[in-house]
């Protein structure tokens, strides 16, 4: 653990280095070459809606009652194309209030970060920082009656309130002392959150952290690593937190250059993965050896009779190893990883395929053998820039096959998340929700399907008169 000498010398080291940093981010060194990310589906949209009394096509199941919710990057001021990264762009929320059949508002709020309440003429929102960085932009949760817009790599959690204003930035009542992630892992059987979490400017150092169920931090163990690896997300089991450390590393180059997003592929970097007992230490890690590849979201993992972990994640070959903008593999799978402690050995075998990302559970079943696996399409080149497939996948891993649900031409969803029918429903047996952009029309739907005729057409359409750019992730938070 850093000293408190230690920590102030970083602190003021990392304050010169932001200041170079900013300097070199407003250089128009490639004039105004076109970024990706900022133009076409991912046009950031320009003002906080508040819209009520949506129109619905189909019927909203009446039972659910709660905010579909989803963030993503959307820049409140002009970006220098040349060195805007999608990962990097300002947070806002998406949400979608739905009660007794309804769909009662749409609201989009920026998190106010102190970037986005100066451009917006407003004071800083109130609550402590965690380094130079606060702006949450990857995902929102609802835990303990809380809603939380969270980010990896440094910045401390922001509470928002129902409507999705900024209440506060928050190390979770002050119990939070290191950084946070974006992918806290709910257990079902205790109620506690599990992260992986890592500080851009502690390239030796990442944390296995546990939020309890009253929303306290009750656990921040240290593990050591090297080269300040990018640990976008973990796994949870029974007895282990699935530790996915693979090379794309922290690049002092990349940041001094001026650009926004400071991480890059490091051949250099050992691929391995750790399994970490729940209660375990940097000692107890069981490290196993795995060929170079990335991950940024696994869907779930369990623990087998024989002792093994089976993990089902969407894996990359690379990932930024050219482009400055956003993803760049060129080949991404879904795969299943068996994990043996005992011999320190990853076997992979390919379950897809095709592209894919954003994999989800139903997630009553995190840490234990489960059955199907949800995931949206990608293109087979050009990836996240393109943006243009139409598909969702269903996986049924016992049966080892796979239904497509096609929203139609033009027609473009995102990640979808599982909402259980009922709190003792079967697994699988529920709502897939999420939101499908029109490029035709330059609108969007929020979709309900119905997981258990998952080719048919939605059940209900929440009709939003705008495009909401893709994001990242989101989830339901129902009513309490």
């Amino acid at each position: 653990m850093a000293s408190s000498v230690e920590t102030i010398i970083r602190d003021n080291v990392t304050k010169g280095i932001m200041k170079v940093v900013a300097f070199n981010r407003t250089r128009p060194r490639l004039g105004n070459k076109e970024n990706t990310f900022l133009t076409g589906i991912h046009e950031p949209v320009e003002a906080e809606l508040t819209l009520e009394d949506l129109e619905v096509t189909g019927e909203i199941p009446p039972t659910l009652d709660g905010r579909y919710l989803r963030i993503g990057p959307n820049p409140v001021t002009p970006q220098n194309p040349a060195t805007y990264h999608w990962f990097s762009g300002d947070g806002m929320v998406h949400g979608v209030r739905l009660k007794d059949g309804k769909a009662l508002w749409y609201r989009n709020r920026w998190v106010r970060s102190k970037a986005v309440s100066a451009a917006l003429g407003e004071q800083d929102a109130p609550g402590p920082r965690h380094g130079t960085q606060d702006n949450a932009n990857t995902n929102v949760i609802g835990h303990n009656g809380n809603t939380w817009a969270l980010v990896e790599a440094g910045a401390f959690p922001v509470r928002l309130n129902d409507e999705l204003d900024t209440l506060a930035h928050d190390p979770f009542g002050g119990t939070l002392k290191n950084a946070f992630s974006a992918h806290p892992h709910l257990d079902p059987a205790t109620g506690e959150m599990h992260a992986i979490t890592y500080y851009a400017m502690d390239p030796t150092t990442i944390h296995h952290t546990v939020v309890d169920a009253s929303g306290k931090v009750i656990r921040e163990e240290p593990i050591a690593v090297e080269h300040g690896p990018s640990i976008h997300d973990c796994a949870v089991t029974k007895q282990y937190v699935v530790i996915m450390d693979l090379p794309v590393t922290f690049s002092m180059k990349t940041l001094l250059d001026g650009q926004s997003f400071p991480y890059r592929w490091n051949p250099a970097h050992k691929a391995r993965i750790g399994l970490m007992p729940r209660q375990g230490t940097n000692d107890d890690v069981i490290w196993c050896d795995i060929a170079p590849c990335y991950v940024f979201h696994p869907c779930n993992a369990y623990e087998a009779e024989d002792g093994a972990v089976i993990m089902d994640v969407a894996v990359h070959d690379t990932m930024f190893a050219d482009s400055k903008q956003g993803p760049d593999s060129e080949k991404i799978t879904f795969e299943r990883w068996i994990i043996d402690p005992a011999a320190h050995k990853v076997t992979r075998t390919v379950l897809d395929e095709s592209p894919q990302e954003f994999p989800r559970p139903d997630e009553r079943y995190t840490g234990r053998k489960y059955r199907y696996a949800y995931t949206m399409a990608l293109p087979e080149d050009r990836g996240f820039e393109a943006f243009d497939q139409t598909k969702l996948f269903k996986h049924d891993l016992d049966a080892g096959t796979r239904e497509i649900h096609d929203f139609g031409p033009g027609r473009v969803p995102g990640e979808f998340v599982f909402v259980p029918r009922s709190d003792d429903a079967p697994e699988g047996d529920g709502w897939l929700m999420g939101y499908v952009i029109d490029t035709n029309t330059d609108t969007t739907d929020l979709a309900i399907l119905d997981a258990t005729n998952f080719t048919a057409p939605p059940v209900a359409l929440v009709h939003v008169p705008h495009r909401i750019p893709p994001g990242f992730h989101g989830n339901w938070a129902p009513t309490t």
